[in-house]
């Protein structure tokens, strides 16, 4: 992988990193269109990083079903508390395999541009 398409990447995991810190935002019904907004663009960014790079985890299917598990604000707003707090688990379990990856693709990075591993930007 070339330099710039490790830095687009970079760029890449970033953008859906805080599409999935807004996927767990507190909405409002009147947001449900934004919700589905950030859904569509977790699952479009997700296909351009998988064909990207390899990643084991989070799973495609293990974030389709979360995903999927959460068709609309209104549906999760009639919810019980474990179901949602069954779901901000995974957000969270995911969430997290996000860093994971954008910290080893960062370190592939900064080799790149030939710094050491512990340099800042």
């Amino acid at each position: 992988m070339t330099s710039k398409e490790i830095n687009q990447l970079v760029t890449q995991i970033e953008t859906h990193i805080e599409c999935w810190k807004q996927f767990n935002q507190k909405f409002t019904v009147a947001d449900d269109h934004n919700f589905l907004e950030i859904k569509s663009i977790i699952v479009q960014e997700l296909e351009l990083i998988f064909a990207a790079v390899e990643v084991q985890t989070p799973s495609r299917e293990e974030i389709h079903a979360l995903i999927g598990n959460a068709p609309s604000l209104r549906y999760l707003s009639e919810q019980g508390e474990g179901t949602l707090r069954n779901l901000e688990t995974q957000w969270h379990r995911i969430y997290i395999g996000w860093h994971a990856i954008l910290g080893q693709i960062k370190v592939k990075q900064r080799a790149a541009a030939g710094r050491g591993f512990w340099s800042r930007k």
